[in-house]
């Protein structure tokens, strides 16, 4: 059979129509492909029936019982409780919501399973909202074949319901599975690996003695198996995008060292030797009629600006235009303040295009980008619309590259109007990258390293310090501040939320204020307007 069975819509499914198939999509599954290799993230174990008395705090079990009361108590709000027994113990099940219907079923006397984490009320064990099931008198209590995978998912779609899709793909496609498998058994013996449709259906409904942390922390041969062939594929895609991109034809740009000495001798700073080290390659990639497609990796206050316009010079001296993005307005902000003064005395006109320009402006900018009156343009993804056409860009650099995607970075190198070139890439990032990530998620880059900060800039020094040490943070900031520095507490979310548990913006500028009450504390987030952010 012919495994392209695989590749059609999830909709070909039995069961799965239009508005399921949006919610899938929100979990990034399109096709049969997709939800087979949607793998569970972790696992429960409900192979067993726990007694009562043998349960243990913060636990995750199945226990067996029969309901001895059940009844509603009012406080600030109302609340369900059940009580189980069976021969070891008592366990109370807790509702915070919960509907007539229900409490008219749990019926004294009547046989239940739940399965829920075991939580610890003065000296008794309760489950808040486990899972449960009433049974018939006759009934026995049955407990789950395989562990119980936990999958990633969205509002609207339940993990049970997913459970159900991924076992009828597994049940139905198992010939078809089969045609993926690549190796030969020589091979599977060699690496010691199972064939792949044993191992995905393996990590899908692992078997009770299974070690579920070794599943977990991918030491698991299933595990192991589906990472070899992912991690391979990653490497064959990043051999051909290179050996795409050699096929490719960019405009040679080649250096003008009158430009560059009065460039660098205007500069209040010497280069770095890694600085000089790192234009020399960006300088011969530019020279060639290969599209470069370099990044360049350093700490912040390394100077990878500086690298960036001596680049953007290059291309400018050959007589082409260079788009500059960064992914926030703030920051696009910063580069053209950096760079504006840097090239005024060259005769070079920057711009900057914001999507918070006034109409006016914005058309002036536009005009001034189409009929190459404007040679270096800054903006944000304002630069991805339509309406934005260069006269013959030849350069795109981009910095925080991760921030972006692929296809933003690929749309942007095709607004060159001469559709037989390729604009050169410059990519820029401050996240430090291990040698061996980079060898194989970055394959399909040229990569350059300042490994050397510029006079005066001392290391950047990294601690984690856990929840118990916040005052600790509290007192080196206020000492900081007292000797004339200013500090920044960065927030990974604006408003408090319990199920991230992360701390919120506003709340922690709140606190800080009352426990630093002599320190000016600005608060700046996503929310804000422009007006407001510069105020604070």
């Amino acid at each position: 059979m012919n495994h392209t069975v695989l590749t059609n819509s999830c909709e070909t499914l039995p069961g799965i129509g239009p508005t399921l198939a949006k919610k899938l999509a929100k979990c990034g599954i399109h096709t049969v492909q997709d939800l087979l290799f949607h793998l569970p993230y972790r696992y429960q174990d409900r192979t067993r029936i726990t007694p009562i008395q043998d349960l243990c705090r913060n636990d995750w079990c199945v226990i067996a019982g029969r309901i001895s009361k059940a009844e509603i108590k009012y406080g600030k709000r109302p609340m369900l409780y059940c009580y189980v027994e069976d021969k070891t113990g008592g366990l109370t099940l807790r509702f915070f919501h919960f509907n007539k219907q229900q409490i008219q079923r749990l019926n004294p006397g009547t046989k239940i399973r739940a399965f829920g984490e075991i939580r610890q009320f003065s000296s008794h064990y309760e489950m808040i909202h486990p899972e449960y099931q009433l049974l018939e008198e006759d009934s026995e209590y049955m407990v789950e074949e395989t562990l119980t995978p936990i999958y990633s998912t969205t509002q609207g779609l339940s993990q049970n319901r997913l459970r159900r899709m991924v076992k009828q793909a597994l049940t139905s496609f198992q010939q078809e599975l089969m045609t993926l498998e690549w190796m030969n058994s020589e091979q599977l013996q060699q690496y010691r690996f199972q064939p792949l449709p044993h191992a995905l259906t393996y990590l899908h409904n692992p078997p009770p003695d299974t070690c579920i942390q070794s599943i977990e922390t991918g030491k698991h041969p299933a595990f192991q198996r589906l990472a070899f062939d992912e991690l391979l594929a990653q490497r064959l895609s990043m051999q051909f995008a290179r050996q795409q991109r050699s096929t490719l034809t960019a405009p040679p740009l080649n250096p003008d060292p009158q430009a560059k000495t009065s460039f660098l001798k205007a500069l209040p700073f010497t280069l770095t030797a890694a600085q000089q080290r790192v234009i020399k390659e960006i300088e011969q990639d530019l020279a060639q009629s290969v599209p470069m497609l370099r990044l360049v990796q350093g700490d912040v206050g390394s100077g990878k600006t500086v690298i960036a316009a001596l680049a953007a010079m290059q291309a400018i001296a050959s007589g082409y235009q260079v788009a500059f993005m960064a992914p926030t307005d703030i920051l696009s902000e910063q580069h053209a303040q950096t760079l504006l003064p840097w090239f005024s005395s060259l005769s070079i006109s920057v711009r900057r295009l914001s999507g918070k320009m006034k109409e006016k402006e914005r058309k002036e900018t536009l005009s001034a980008l189409a009929q190459h009156q404007c040679q270096l343009i800054i903006g944000t993804h304002s630069l991805f619309q339509d309406n934005v056409q260069f006269s013959r860009l030849g350069l795109v650099i981009i910095d925080e590259q991760h921030r972006f995607g692929v296809e933003q970075r690929l749309s942007l190198s095709q607004k060159s109007p001469c559709s037989q070139t390729t604009p050169h890439q410059l990519l820029m990032t401050a996240t430090p990258i291990p040698r061996t990530l980079a060898m194989t998620h970055y394959a399909h880059l040229d990569l350059s390293i300042l490994d050397e900060l510029p006079p005066g800039r001392t290391p950047v020094t990294t601690a984690i310090l856990n929840q118990e040490k916040r005052q600790l943070i509290i007192y080196r900031l206020q000492k900081a501040i007292s000797n004339g520095r200013q500090a920044y507490w960065v927030c990974t979310l604006i408003e408090e939320s319990e199920k991230l548990q992360c701390m919120a913006a506003m709340e922690t500028a709140q606190s800080l204020k009352q426990q630093l009450p002599n320190v000016r504390i600005g608060l700046v987030h996503g929310r804000m307007n422009t007006e407001e952010k510069k105020k604070s």
